[in-house]
C-alpha cells in the first residue's frame, strides 16, 4: 500500500506527473525512465540512499509509474513511494556490479513485458547516475526501440516551486542559519577544522525550530588562506590561523530540500583589498536581487553583479547562480537555468536559486552567497536572513 508518511499531498504527485506527461507528450515520447534520484523522489517519494546501484522509475502516460531497483531496495520503495505496491519492482542480487550481467537487461525484459520493445523510449544520457554501459546494453536488448535523449526533461518540470516545497525551502534556511551562527560563534584560531565540521554536521541534523535536518547533497566546504583560492575544497585536521579567511559553503536540508548559504571569516585584521572586494560584492549582490524579478532574463542577475564588480576592477566570468531545491548528492543544483550573462531563461514566481557569487583570487576567496526565491512582484527574496558582510573575528 502507499507509504502514509510521504512529504507531500497525493495532489501534489498528481500535478508534478501531469507536468512530466505533458513535456513527454511534446517529445513524443512514448514511456520514459529516470535514474536520477533527485527526480525519483520528487515524482514517486522515493528516498533512500541506493543510488550507488541502478534504479530508476518508468514513466508512462496510461498507467501510474513503476519504481525499478534492486529487489531488498523495493522493501525501502513501498515504504516511501504513492504507489500501490503492484508498481513497485526489484531485480534480482546477481546483477548488482556483475562483470557478466547488467542491469538494464532485467529493465528492458520489463520494457518488452508492457509493449514498449519498439517505441520511443526517453533516457536521462546526461546524468551521474545513468552509465555508458547502461546505454550500451539497453540498445543491445531493445534493437527497435528509439531511444532518445531526454536529459533534464523532468528538472525543467522542477524549476517552479510549489507553496508545499517553498516551506521545506523556508525550513531548510532556518537550519542554516543555525550552522552559519554557530560558525561564527566557535571559529577561532588554534580551532582544528575536524572539529568544527563536527559541529556543523551536528547542527544541521538536529535542525532548527522543531524541524529535523537530513543530510545535504554536499559536504561543507571551508579552504583557508590561499586554498580558498579554490572553491570546493572541503576540510582536514590542520587548525584555523590567525591572519586569514575561510569561506564556509553549507546548506540548510529538510527532507531532500536545500538552502546553500555562505559566509565568510577572516582572523585577524583582513587586507584591504579584500575589504574593498567585500564592498563590491556585497553591491553587486544586492544589485543582483534587484535584477532577479518575474519576467526578466535569468542573465540579468549576472549582469548586474558582474557590473558592479567591474567598477571595482574585478573581472569575473562564468555563472553566479543555479536553480536549488530538491537534491541528492553529489550536487544540490537543478541543473537547468543558470544566472550567466547570456542565459535568457524568464524567470518566474516560485523559482528558486543560489545566488553564487564567489570570488576566488590568487591568494583567498570571498563568499556571501544568498538561497532566493522570485516573486510574483518585486525583487527576489532572501530564504536567509543574516548580515551579508565578511565577519571579522580578532
Amino acid at each position: 500500500m502507499p507509504a502514509e508518511t510521504l512529504p507531500f499531498s497525493k495532489a501534489e504527485y498528481d500535478r508534478r506527473l501531469a507536468k512530466v506527461r505533458a513535456a513527454m507528450s511534446a517529445r513524443n515520447i512514448d514511456v520514459l525512465f529516470i535514474e536520477d534520484p533527485s527526480n525519483m523522489a520528487w515524482l514517486t517519494g522515493y528516498d533512500g540512499w541506493s543510488f550507488y546501484v541502478h534504479q530508476g522509475v518508468m514513466v508512462f502516460h496510461d498507467r501510474e509509474p513503476a519504481w525499478w531497483g534492486r529487489t531488498q531496495d523495493a522493501n525501502g520503495a513501498v515504504r516511501t513511494v504513492w504507489m500501490e505496491d503492484e508498481h513497485v519492482i526489484g531485480y534480482a542480487d546477481h546483477f548488482v556490479q556483475s562483470t557478466a550481467r547488467h542491469p538494464m537487461q532485467d529493465l528492458a525484459g520489463r520494457l518488452r513485458e508492457r509493449g514498449y520493445a519498439s517505441k520511443r523510449i526517453g533516457l536521462e544520457l546526461e546524468n551521474y547516475y545513468f552509465s555508458a554501459k547502461a546505454y550500451l546494453v539497453l540498445k543491445d536488448e531493445l534493437p527497435d526501440a528509439d531511444l532518445v535523449d531526454a536529459t533534464a526533461l523532468v528538472n525543467w518540470q522542477r524549476a517552479t516551486k510549489s507553496d508545499e516545497e517553498i516551506a521545506f525551502m523556508r525550513k531548510a534556511a532556518r537550519i542554516s542559519e543555525k550552522i552559519v551562527d554557530g560558525i561564527v560563534e566557535r571559529v577561532e584560531p588554534g580551532l582544528n577544522k575536524n572539529d568544527l565540521v563536527a559541529d556543523i554536521l551536528g547542527d544541521a541534523v538536529r535542525g532548527a525550530d522543531g524541524n529535523w535536518g537530513d543530510y545535504a547533497a554536499i559536504v561543507p566546504l571551508l579552504p583557508s588562506g590561499t586554498d580558498a583560492s579554490a572553491p570546493h575544497l572541503t576540510w582536514d585536521g590542520r587548525p584555523f590561523r590567525k591572519g586569514e579567511a575561510t569561506f564556509f559553503e553549507i546548506a540548510g536540508c529538510y527532507r531532500r530540500y536545500h538552502a546553500p548559504f555562505c559566509r565568510t571569516v577572516f582572523l585577524g585584521k583582513p587586507p584591504q583589498d579584500m575589504l574593498d572586494a567585500e564592498k563590491a560584492l556585497v553591491e553587486g549582490l544586492e544589485a543582483g536581487l534587484e535584477a532577479a524579478r518575474a519576467g526578466n532574463p535569468a542573465g540579468a542577475v549576472a549582469r548586474a553583479l558582474f557590473g558592479s564588480l567591474e567598477k571595482a576592477g574585478i573581472q569575473k566570468e562564468g555563472r553566479c547562480g543555479y536553480p536549488i531545491g530538491l537534491s541528492y548528492p553529489p550536487d544540490w543544483g537543478e541543473r537547468t537555468i543558470s544566472f550567466r550573462k547570456d542565459d535568457e531563461t524568464i524567470l518566474e514566481p516560485g523559482m528558486t536559486f543560489h545566488f553564487m557569487p564567489g570570488l576566488w583570487m590568487a591568494d583567498w576567496g570571498l563568499e556571501i552567497t544568498e538561497s532566493i526565491l522570485i516573486k510574483d512582484s518585486g525583487p527576489a527574496e532572501c530564504l536567509c536572513d543574516r548580515p551579508r558582510k565578511l565577519f571579522v573575528k580578532d
